[in-house]
């Protein structure tokens, strides 16, 4: 069981986000770019399409995940924002990575697109009014959803990525001695 922390409300999943966590979460959601252009900087040409193991995804794919998840991520927040009953669609990622073949799609076209969506997207959220960030939508694989959550969610979307592509150079380091 959760407490509730003195002065907090509850919301459709949880706690809700105080100003400053949500503040917070808003600066980390903007430095993701960064975060993973410095992770991608570090890898090897040679470990680029390198798997740990099959089925994981080569640095590559991940930066080519990270531009469908974010394209997926700015349509999601402008929904939850401007419609009166949001609905989001959800996707398999796996799937989408095997359809569209990731290692045949430009890794650097991906990473523009992951730039540009999340500046638009930074600046969006910043400016978003607080009603907006617990008005009620629907994710079709995982129920009530609202814009708390979409930011507790993608916040660390692209830092998570970066420890991965991370932890592929160092096993694929190891894999060279």
């Amino acid at each position: 069981m959760h407490r509730r922390r003195p002065g907090r409300r509850r919301s459709l999943r949880g706690l809700q986000l105080t100003r400053a966590e949500r503040e917070k979460l808003i600066e980390q959601y903007g430095a993701g770019p960064a975060r993973l252009k410095a992770a991608l900087a570090a890898v090897p040409p040679g470990a680029l399409q390198w798997r740990p193991k099959p089925g994981e995804w080569s640095a590559h794919e991940i930066v080519v995940h990270c531009a469908d998840s974010e394209t997926n991520s700015f349509v999601r927040i402008r929904f939850l924002a401007a419609e009166k009953e949001p609905v989001l669609q959800g996707y398999d990622q796996d799937h989408w990575a095997k359809t569209f073949d990731y290692h045949t799609l430009p890794m650097e076209t991906a990473l523009a697109v992951v730039i540009g969506v999340r500046d638009s997207t930074t600046a969006l959220v910043r400016r978003l009014p607080e009603s907006a960030w617990t008005k009620p939508g629907r994710h079709t694989e995982s129920g009530a959803y609202t814009a708390e959550n979409w930011l507790q969610i993608y916040a660390d979307h692209l830092e998570g990525h970066a420890r991965q592509i991370e932890a592929n150079v160092a096993q694929w380091r190891a894999t060279q001695r």
